[in-house]
């Protein structure tokens, strides 16, 4: 077990010591909210701030599961880590599991970065119950999308995964109603979002900052996602080592 322990710490690591991750994951989203609730913010009061602080911290969740999570799984695998990995007494289940592990304390880390620097801004007040309950739904809803990032970590070239990554994550924020709420955007886009996961996994935040719980087409939604992200990604791995 110290073994897998100690691959769950140097990964915690090597994501904080990475100068993306911090950018994209925590300023980014910390600037979005300064800027959507008090630079460009047009009167929609307290209820917006909470509103739009789970937004941002779903999106700086999401982008680090599919960004960070990928583009390092394409990185280690094109520089021959990944191969090293195999010699070592590290099964193959262990490691994944380590990566994982490291990435959900990142995103317990974000979830508490965001929630407390959000709250500073505008002093969002919600009761404890409200701020845990919507941690604990943001991270478990995570899940789905570190799913897609071991599909995007697939990719046999850093920069299309790169690139690839950042269409998927932009346009999973955008249609999933992350920067602006989805009731004043286009009916086509509002029809769109209920397809989407990223909808799914930012509605059952704003519910639960409403008093609500999230539906059970969110929860649905999101484990349908995550089932088929993950048996694609079992797949093409498969085909992948046979044709290796």
């Amino acid at each position: 077990m110290n073994p897998v322990w100690m691959q769950c710490k140097a990964e915690i690591l090597r994501i904080f010591r990475n100068p993306y991750f911090v950018f994209w994951s925590l300023f980014m989203p910390i600037l979005f909210y300064f800027l959507f609730t008090n630079v460009f913010n047009v009167g929609m009061g307290d209820e917006w701030h909470a509103h739009f602080l789970m937004s941002v911290t779903c999106f700086s969740v999401m982008g680090s599961a599919i960004m960070t999570l990928g583009i390092r799984l394409v990185e280690e695998r094109t520089k021959g880590w990944s191969m090293f990995m195999r010699l070592t007494p590290l099964s193959d289940g262990a490691y994944f599991f380590a990566k994982m592990v490291g990435q959900t304390m990142i995103h317990i880390f974000s979830i508490i970065i965001i929630f407390t620097v959000g709250s500073f801004i505008n002093n969002v007040t919600l009761t404890i119950s409200q701020w845990l309950l919507c941690g604990m739904w943001i991270l478990l809803g995570s899940f789905p999308f570190l799913a897609l990032g071991t599909l995007v970590g697939l990719m046999k070239k850093v920069d299309t995964a790169s690139g690839v990554s950042n269409v998927i994550y932009m346009g999973l924020a955008i249609l999933g109603g992350m920067w602006m709420p989805m009731e004043i955007m286009p009916k086509f886009i509002q029809s769109i979002a209920q397809w989407i996961p990223s909808f799914h996994f930012g509605s059952g935040a704003w519910e639960m900052v409403r008093g609500n719980a999230p539906s059970l087409v969110n929860i649905s939604v999101l484990i349908g996602y995550l089932i088929v992200f993950v048996v694609l990604s079992i797949y093409i791995r498969r085909k992948q080592e046979v044709v290796v």
